[in-house]
């Protein structure tokens, strides 16, 4: 499943995705282009929902808007009755314009701003996932002005280090994400929300990091949460209700790749929390967990036109598309990798082997190093699956080019969620020059 489940070849021998033929969605509306099949998207879901509530019904799924997030996106995930994990005032700002029921909303970040603050706790929403303790005592103050009480857990760093790259690792003890265990840092943060009079304490949040294969990782994450949760029993007598052990479920990237299922995930998160509570002699605290690249990411494709080839004789044969690093920075961030195809030649096997490269001013600007691909002509569509997670959420502007169009597809229709980007809306925020600035304090 490195393409969505719709996925297939039509009579013409072209890639088609919910029953949509990509060449006439290039065609249509332009390339780049991220499309996105509704069908997977809701099928992830739902396997989240049924594989949690069928081992315990007191869980929570929480989708993490950080991997794919539009008004249309939140629509979905509210119709499969998840909750919304947001990570900065911008997608919390588009969930309250997406209608979003406030109190399925959890909010991240490790520098939350007091802009970013106020307006969740005007919008009301059910939880604050707490990073600091200059945080802590912001939040306390600022919901003393405003006579409310929000919600908050406290983000504890475990000191796991999952087997992921450095840059999406996120529970070791150097990190710049939550409260570490160590020297009783976390405790006396755990002691300080439960003296303060205006918030209240929902529990613990852990979040080990993304893209991970190996289940023990969370194993070893909840023996040590479940240890610190006893902890705080014992010592203050506050038992922890509610225990979020963040996402970062890993998915397939590449042919092959072989990620663990939702079940699995499911099974090791829900069975590990019930044991640790029961050696303990705790009452099993409410599980909830926060998937987010699982759930979009082989949902998603991005298409491009080849505009030029280029054979370098003994070394290697180029092939430019018309998008790239701003597109697409994952494997300039992280050295990511990726499976293609060439979408207008579906059915033809794959046979020299090219480089696929963006159109930006930087030499590292390359997609995907050294794979094969069907004979390549200028003009083809190359589609790269599995790009529906961290792909338009870190599109940009490099070189003023417009952010791609993202569109939704179903059962052989298709529409725009998120338009895309002209020249006049790249350069709508410049001023012209003016050799007197008037400023007021």
């Amino acid at each position: 499943m490195v393409l969505p489940i719709t996925a297939g070849i039509n009579k013409d021998n072209h890639l088609e995705i919910g029953g949509c033929d990509v060449v006439d969605l290039a065609k249509v509306f332009g390339t780049p282009l991220f499309v996105m099949d509704e069908v997977t998207i809701r099928t992830q879901c739902k396997k989240y929902f049924s594989s949690f509530q069928k081992l315990n019904k007191d869980t929570e799924v929480i989708y993490a808007s950080k991997a794919f997030i539009s008004l249309a996106m939140c629509q979905i995930i509210q119709e499969e009755g998840l909750s919304l994990d947001v990570s900065s005032g911008g997608e919390l700002y588009l969930a309250k314009k997406a209608g979003f029921p406030p109190k399925k909303i959890f909010m991240h970040g490790n520098n939350k701003t007091p802009k970013e603050l106020d307006l969740a706790l005007e919008m009301g929403i059910g939880c604050i996932v707490v990073d600091s303790e200059n945080e802590l005592e912001r939040l306390d103050k600022m919901a003393a002005e405003k006579g409310i009480n929000p919600g908050i857990m406290l983000r504890i760093t475990p000191g796991v280090k999952p087997s992921t790259h450095n840059h999406i690792q996120t529970g070791q003890v150097d990190s710049k994400f939550g409260f570490g265990l160590a020297d009783g840092v976390a405790l006396k943060a755990i002691k300080k929300a439960l003296e303060f009079k205006n918030v209240y304490l929902r529990g613990l949040h852990v979040h080990i990091g993304s893209q991970i294969f190996a289940l023990h990782s969370y194993t070893k994450a909840i023996e040590i949460i479940m240890n610190f949760a006893k902890q705080i029993l014992d010592e203050t007598g506050f038992s922890i209700s509610e225990i979020n052990v963040g996402g970062g479920l890993g998915i397939k990237y590449e042919a092959k790749d072989e990620p663990s299922t939702i079940e699995e995930y499911a099974k090791v998160i829900v069975k590990g929390i019930q044991k640790e509570a029961e050696k303990y002699g705790m009452v099993c605290p409410k599980i909830l967990v926060e998937p987010g690249r699982s759930i979009v990411g082989n949902s998603g494709v991005t298409l491009y036109t080849i505009g030029t080839i280029k054979e370098i004789p003994g070394i290697r044969t180029y092939i430019s598309v018309d998008g790239g690093m701003s597109d697409n920075l994952r494997p300039m961030l992280y050295g990511a990798k990726y499976e293609a195809l060439i979408a207008n030649k579906a059915n033809l096997k794959p046979k020299a082997k090219v480089t696929v490269a963006g159109k930006h001013c930087e030499s590292g600007d390359v997609l995907i190093k050294e794979i094969k691909l069907s004979p390549v002509e200028v003009g083809d569509i190359l589609c790269t699956p599995a790009t529906g997670a961290y792909g338009y959420m870190m599109a940009n502007n490099y070189n003023m080019q417009p952010r791609p169009a993202v569109i939704l597809v179903k059962e052989g229709r298709a529409g725009e969620i998120i338009r895309r980007e002209t020249y006049e809306d790249v350069v709508r925020l410049e001023r012209p020059l003016r050799w007197q600035i008037e400023y007021g304090v």
